[in-house]
């Protein structure tokens, strides 16, 4: 299919309705416009430790295939092409209209496998109908919607979308995470990434008026705690929260670590013997937490 399909096909529709299109943050938007997305899980060190461990999380969380999944801010497709190959029917849908269109070319390149469709939206107001999928992932729109109510607005309709017993899988970056790579990696000797970090930990808004791509663009960033109250708070059923990188995101030796399958195995393990200890999930630059719609007739804790 080409391109021209996917866009063809993005059923968008009227102003406050269901598949409504927000505008997003230009800064946002100029950010991902650089199209450093396509790349940045695929080279070395912390972002191929994010995309291991992503990978690892999907596999364990997800229904088998063939179920459905809708990967909602799913870039380029890092994510959705290999559940494509792997059997899964994914629609992904972007806010970047560049990345819509390179998952759309990826797609075409595995003919045997592609996506079921690739569309321009917003992760608050889904084209989708209630109840039709198996499985909704947000892997990046919580960290990029700064009030509460969008982000709960997010999970509102992720939980609208999904079949009951369905699954939602929602990433959050941690509050202390410009903290840890600030020290680790030197930024905070420079007073204007400072200032950031000391807003960042006190309201988790961050903002990088300095344009650098380094410093990131504006974001939220949750405390472990406040990601699984979000979730619970919507009417999904809470059942995992974990670190994906854990402690390891800023080893200064990590991607040799990767690079040696047993020292690999090792580091990985590692990771996942300490992925949900309540005290270190503020250490991981990403959370992962797991809802589940509950099923008719049962309620979701309060």
């Amino acid at each position: 299919m080409s391109p021209e399909y996917f866009w063809a096909n993005a059923n968008i529709r009227g102003e406050g309705k269901i598949g409504e299109r927000r505008e997003l943050d230009e800064g946002i938007l100029a950010y991902y416009e650089k199209g450093l997305e396509r790349g940045r899980l695929s080279v070395a060190g912390a972002g191929r430790l994010e995309y291991l461990r992503t990978r690892e999380l999907l596999s364990r969380y997800l229904p088998p295939p063939p179920a459905t999944v809708l990967d909602v801010g799913g870039g380029a497709g890092i994510y959705a092409l290999p559940l494509a190959r792997e059997g899964y029917e994914v629609r992904l849908i972007d806010p970047v209209p560049l990345h819509v269109e390179q998952a759309a070319a990826a797609s075409e390149n595995q003919p045997g496998t592609p996506l079921a469709g690739a569309e321009v939206g917003d992760a608050r107001s889904l084209s989708q109908a209630s109840e039709t999928v198996d499985a909704v992932l947000l892997l990046g729109p919580l960290y990029h919607l700064t009030s509460r109510e969008d982000r709960l607005q997010a999970l509102r309709e992720a939980l609208r979308v999904v079949r009951p017993g369905g699954v939602v899988l929602a990433v959050g970056i941690s509050r202390f995470a410009s903290t840890i790579d600030g020290l680790y990696q030197g930024l905070l000797a420079d007073d204007g990434f400072e200032a950031i970090v000391e807003r960042d930990v006190e309201t988790g808004q961050h903002r990088n008026p300095s344009g650098r791509s380094r410093w990131f663009t504006t974001a939220y960033f949750h405390l472990p705690g406040e990601l699984r109250e979000e979730t619970g708070e919507v009417g999904l059923r809470v059942e995992a929260l974990v670190g994906i990188e854990g402690p390891a995101g800023n080893l200064p030796d990590l991607e040799a670590w990767l690079e040696d399958p047993v020292r690999r195995a090792k580091l990985l393990a590692a990771v996942r013997r300490v992925e949900a200890a309540p005290d270190l999930l503020g250490a991981s630059p990403h959370l992962l937490v797991v809802g589940r719609r509950p099923c008719a007739g049962t309620l979701a804790p309060s």
